[in-house]
């Protein structure tokens, strides 16, 4: 039985179909492998750019933050008073996240997905 299926496969010329069809096959499964680590590759430099970039820019702000309060100190001529006013800068802001943290992540959640709809169009 297995030689007649050899032999009609040959006669029709369906082995070499079958070949190419399965090389063709073997090649569409590594180009997508290729393009799969590429694309990995491309995520994986923005993350680590941005948490440099993050990271950076967190010891900027607080050296400034540091320096504003030490300009405070001496202007209002008390030892911590710019402390207490540097870190109400950073205080307010934080309690207003915390006290509207649903609408803001509501609203963060409408945008985004409003945007990633119209990149797939």
């Amino acid at each position: 039985m297995e030689g007649l299926k050899e032999t009609i496969f040959k006669f029709l010329r369906l082995d070499n179909l079958m070949e190419s069809l399965s090389g063709y096959l073997e090649a569409r499964i590594e180009l997508l492998k290729i393009e799969i680590k590429e694309d990995i590759a491309k995520v994986l430099a923005k993350t680590l750019v941005i948490l440099i970039m993050g990271f950076l820019a967190f010891i900027f702000l607080l050296f400034l933050s540091i320096g504003f309060a030490h300009y405070l100190n001496n202007f209002f001529e008390k030892e911590q008073i710019g402390y207490w006013i540097v870190a109400g800068i950073y205080g307010v802001p934080c309690l207003i996240f915390i006290i509207f943290r649903k609408d803001i992540s509501h609203s963060m959640e409408t945008y985004l997905t409003k945007k990633i709809k119209s990149k797939k169009h």
